[in-house]
């Protein structure tokens, strides 16, 4: 899809809602809490319209793959638990992010043995890789020179970015051992320092204008 088709799509989906940007958090199968951290993308969207001037919507939708995607471009997935989909469903996803859309998937920590089985079929020819630190994700608005930052803990790993580009397109993002929904939540729910918080925010609204700008 050329920079001008792109632009066109979005267009013709925010005209369905009045305003510049919302988010579809994925409902999936398979077991998983795909409804962990309820207040997180509410927060991310406040964040981005009080930071950006983009009027976002002040919630989030639930979607699910067999809606109408092309209403929902801008797709967010989390979770601790098993996730899985369909031949059929894997190439629902797959032909939303080829044709314009973004898919964000957030580890809650527990969800990446199956999600990496899950992008395996949606995208068979391809490899989740590590998303070099000079992308624009990491530096479109705030600036992460080493990458994604670490809000939680869990197995003390380091945190890991990692993709699934498309014609020089990143269109499926992986964030793993990082936790950012986790820290985009109210404060009080995991009292994480301030500091923390807006570390996770302002990398999410980084994501949010990487694709919003239809940047390679």
């Amino acid at each position: 899809m050329t920079k001008c088709s792109l632009l066109i799509f979005f267009l013709a989906v925010f005209s369905l809602s009045g305003k510049d940007f919302y988010i579809g958090r994925l409902k999936y199968d398979g077991g998983g809490d795909w409804y962990s951290s309820p207040s997180a993308v509410n927060n991310l969207l406040e964040f981005v319209s009080d930071n950006t001037g983009i009027d976002c919507a002040e919630m989030e939708t639930v979607v699910t793959v067999n809606d109408n995607l092309s209403s929902f471009p801008y797709l967010y997935l989390t979770g601790h638990g098993t996730i899985d989909m369909t031949d059929n469903e894997a190439q629902t996803i797959r032909s939303h992010l080829i044709r314009g859309g973004f898919l964000h998937a957030d580890d809650n920590y527990g969800l990446n043995e199956s999600f990496r089985k899950v992008v395996k079929k949606i995208f068979p020819d391809k490899e989740l890789i590590p998303v070099p630190f000079t992308h624009p994700i990491y530096n479109i608005k705030y600036k992460f020179p080493e990458g994604l930052p670490k809000i939680h803990e869990h197995d003390g790993k380091p945190p890991e970015g990692l993709g699934i580009f498309h014609n020089g397109r990143l269109v499926l993002f992986y964030s793993y051992e990082a936790d950012l929904g986790n820290g985009w939540e109210d404060a009080e729910v995991h009292k994480d320092p301030e500091e923390k918080r807006q570390q996770a925010l302002k990398m999410g609204c980084n994501l949010v204008l990487y694709y919003l700008s239809g940047s390679e």
